[in-house]
């Protein structure tokens, strides 16, 4: 889940054509219970949010930031930025979430700076100008009207005056815009110039609207003092590839000016963002029931599925055919002994039966992500070495689960699990002391991560649950062939591969993780993905009757 791979465009273009070909019941559009398996679970249509109300959460959620900013605070939020597939190819635009939280504004190239003690500007959009022959190539952009439809935000300027305005901010001193690049000015003043592909030159009506000052004089006689903030999105660790164009501002900004402290607004964001609101859940939700129903079809088709790909392409039809945004990482198919790497993505391996294949995939709607993963028997029917590692997996789910409490941590959440699979590990003979890290070998990530913009979303392991907080439940087990050999050379690691041999031969090649999206709800946990098997018996049941029904 933290790789990024190819889109690979032409592969699954190829792939939705012979899979419409091969099975005609996937053809329809919208598919109902008469054209579709009765056994697999469609999602049910995209959630209908109002204007009104995305225009409501918009603006609640910037007011609790501009609380957190305060008066003698300035945030500049960037676009995202193009990212290189290749030469010059991009990958599809995903916008910065932060922005997009903000604003649910799409398109490159905006930049957000919130004053909140500017009772007249407290909030500016900067917006590229329209530019019919960028247009002509890559597609529509926003008009000042559309961007203000979405974002609610009233006081629109053109983007090349970002650059000038800040720089009258660092001196403290009074900025005019152009007046062909005030947009629009006003919650629900009109633009100063219409945008439209086919006109002129955005803004070219100077005496359109008469350019005013912006009087900032909270924020200037903090800076005088010294005691004036500038908010950014500075890299995390984990996010060194992002937030370039913060890192450079900081920079600039630390040599150029005075009286402003640079804070990272990290904290602020991770706060809200923890916490999700009763549209961010409807949007999860849809994500959930997409990836649910791709992977039905999944198991559906996999007893009679030559390789791992023709499996993963029902994921790939799936997603399209609900108008999901994209995956929220790429898809993990692997079978047989492909099932104990973590993150393989390469889907070009062999299924066999008799195999287990583990599925870890997850929609994205509205730049909010599942993750549910499903391992399950190629033939339909656990052997009983894969049923021993199953049913432990599935045991260690079940005690985290009941340790999922407001209070409770993630870490909390993992040491509940993994007293279990430490238990069943001995069991089996895989580990021979409890109190040691041997677990280690078989087991190696931890239980469960917070779940929302990102499918590893912000919130930490000793963050406390809260109602509205969103997260994975994911114990695994990994019998890896080659684990053994990599053990340094030891008289002790010696006595233990002697101890684990024979369970070792016994379950090699066994690779089994359950994933299910968690929320804290008032009246306990909630299992956000319950709708699709997971026991071994519904799992069982569930095969034997889609291979019949989809033949």
């Amino acid at each position: 889940m933290s790789f990024m791979k190819p889109l690979r465009r032409r592969t699954v273009v190829l792939t939705l054509a012979l899979l419409t070909l091969a099975f005609p019941i996937l053809a329809t559009s919208q598919p109902d219970s008469k054209n579709a398996s009765s056994v697999i679970r469609l999602a049910p249509p995209a959630p209908v949010i109002s204007d009104e109300a995305r225009l409501a959460e918009f603006n609640s959620r910037r007011a609790r930031v501009a609380e957190k900013i305060g008066p003698t605070g300035i945030l500049v939020l960037f676009s995202g930025e193009p990212r290189v597939y290749t030469n010059d190819v991009d990958y599809e635009f995903r916008q910065e979430n932060n922005l997009y939280y903000l604003t649910g504004l799409k398109q490159k190239g905006a930049t957000l700076v919130m004053m909140p003690g500017n009772t007249e500007q407290s909030l500016i959009l900067f917006l590229p100008r329209r530019d019919p022959a960028a247009e002509t190539w890559t597609g529509h952009m926003y008009s000042p009207e559309e961007a203000q439809r979405i974002s609610g935000v009233g006081e629109i300027w053109e983007a090349s005056e970002f650059e000038p305005f800040m720089k009258a901010v660092r001196a403290r001193q009074p900025y005019r815009p152009q007046a062909s690049a005030l947009l629009m000015s006003g919650k629900s003043s009109a633009p100063v110039a219409s945008q439209t592909p086919q006109g002129s030159a955005v803004g070219n009506n100077a005496a359109a609207t008469p350019a005013r000052p912006t009087g900032y004089e909270t924020l200037y006689a903090a800076a005088g003092q010294g005691e004036a903030e500038l908010y950014l999105l500075m890299p995390r660790e984990t996010e060194s590839r992002e937030f370039r164009q913060e890192q450079n501002f900081s920079s600039q900004w630390a040599k150029t000016s005075s009286g402003f402290s640079v804070r990272d607004a990290w904290p602020i964001f991770i706060e809200l963002r923890l916490h999700k609101s009763p549209m961010e859940l409807q949007f999860m939700q849809h994500a959930m029931d997409i990836t649910a129903e791709a992977l039905g079809r999944a198991m559906s088709v996999a007893g009679r599925s030559a390789w791992e790909y023709e499996i993963e392409a029902q994921v790939d039809y799936t997603f399209k055919l609900r108008n999901a945004d994209n995956w929220g990482y790429p898809s993990i198919v692997g079978c047989g002994p492909n099932a104990t790497t973590l993150h393989y993505e390469e889907s070009q391996g062999r299924v066999r039966q008799g195999d287990l294949i583990l599925m870890d995939v997850g929609a994205e709607y509205e730049h909010y992500s599942a993750d549910i993963t499903r391992t399950f028997p190629i033939n339909g029917k656990f052997t009983p070495a894969q049923a021993d590692i199953y049913n432990i997996v599935f045991a260690a789910q079940e005690a985290a689960a009941r340790a999922m409490r407001p209070g409770a941590t993630l870490t909390d959440v993992h040491n509940a699990s993994l007293e279990v699979l430490k238990d069943g590990l001995l069991r089996l003979g895989l580990i021979t002391d409890k109190s040691s890290n041997q677990y280690r070998i078989w087991y190696m990530h931890g239980n469960s991560h917070f779940l929302g913009m990102n499918v590893h979303d912000v919130g930490m392991r000793s963050t406390k649950l809260e109602v509205g907080m969103t997260f994975t439940n994911e114990p695994g087990i990994y019998i890896r062939e080659d684990a053994l050999d990599y053990l340094p050379k030891t008289p002790e690691n010696e006595k233990f591969i002697a101890a684990v041999r024979p369970a070792f031969e016994k379950y090699k090649n066994i690779g089994v993780r359950i994933e299910d999206d968690m929320l804290i709800a008032p009246d306990g946990v909630k299992w956000m993905t319950a709708a699709i098997p997971r026991t071994i018996q519904d799992i069982e049941a569930f095969m034997a009757k889609a291979s019949r029904e989809m033949k």
